[in-house]
Formats: C-alpha cells, structure tokens, sequence
C-alpha cells in the first residue's frame, strides 16, 4: 500500500470502527423471551415443601393430564389450574403411576387429599364445590410430607409460573 490515499485509507478506518462498534451497546430493554411450554417444571411450594409441577391449563393440557408417564422424579408432579372455583373430579385413563391429588381452594388451602390408582377410570371427584386447584403428586406423597388438609399452596409462585407460561393469573383468580 505504498501509493495508498491517507484520507481514503482514514475514512475505511472509520467505516470499519463505526461497523464494529454497532450492536454492542447495551439494549435499552431487553426482548422478552418467549412463554414456557406445558412440558416445563416449576418449583412450587406444598404445604412449605418445594415440588417441581406441570401447570395443566389449556384444556388439552388437562384432559391429557399425566397419562402414559413413568418418569416423575419424587417431588415431580403436575397443578390444574381452573379459571374459577367449583367441584373437581379426576380419573386415571392410561397413566401407569399411582398418585395422590390434592383438592385447593382458591385461597390456596388444601382441602382434600385422595389416592388414584393405575389406569382406573373410576372417577374420584372432590366434596367440596369450591375447589379451584389440583395437584397430582405420587402417590403416598402428601402423607410421607406430612401434608394435611388446611396446608398452603404457595399461590406467589403459582402466579409468577402462569405469567411464565404466558398466562394472565387475574384469569384464574390470582
């Protein structure tokens, strides 16, 4: 570059510096990422005993529920969240592990517990009418945890997993 033009040499200099210097200043506000999908565990306290759950709330989500799965760990288990309170009833059609379901009011105290069993389509539907949650754990897990009828489910974490998932918590009563 003997013959080369000092301005013209100058300014592809500061084309270039002008280039790499785009992009690396710090966004004023970073993009959202995008909602997490119903496959997606979530740590949510039962009775003050950290779970990991599966919010079921579309209803695809809820009628396909835990059916055909053997993989939950021991704290793993899945929450059907309804837009209103009312009375609950769940069946076991195609899911080869035993579990207990917990029957919430919208307050988030727990109201019922009851074992399900393996592939029964016997439906097992809650007393209470003003039942707004659900929680499917194993089996024999509420009892193990001591985890009784007027425990708590932490609601906080509850709405911080549905605004994850892309949901509005007012919509279900949060």
């Amino acid at each position: 570059m003997k013959n080369a033009n000092p301005v013209l040499a100058l300014t592809l200099l500061a084309v270039w510096a002008a280039l790499v210097g785009c992009g690396r200043g710090t966004p004023a506000e970073a993009a959202p990422s995008p909602p997490k999908g119903a496959a997606e565990f979530f740590p949510i306290a039962v009775g003050g005993r950290t779970v990991r759950l599966q919010l079921a709330v579309r209803l695809p989500e809820m009628q396909r529920g835990l059916m055909e799965r053997r993989d939950l760990g021991p704290d793993d288990g899945m929450i059907f969240v309804y837009e209103r309170p009312q009375r609950l009833g769940f069946w076991m059609r195609n899911t080869p592990t035993p579990l207990d379901i917990g029957f919430f009011r919208p307050d988030g105290t727990l109201a019922e517990v009851y074992p399900l069993h393996p592939f029964d389509e016997t439906r097992v539907a809650s007393r209470g009418e003003e039942l707004q949650f659900a929680v499917e754990l194993n089996q024999g897990w509420f009892r193990e945890h001591g985890v009784r009828p007027g425990a708590r489910l932490d609601l906080d974490a509850l709405r911080a997993a549905l605004r994850a998932r892309g949901f509005d918590p007012r919509r279900h009563g949060l």
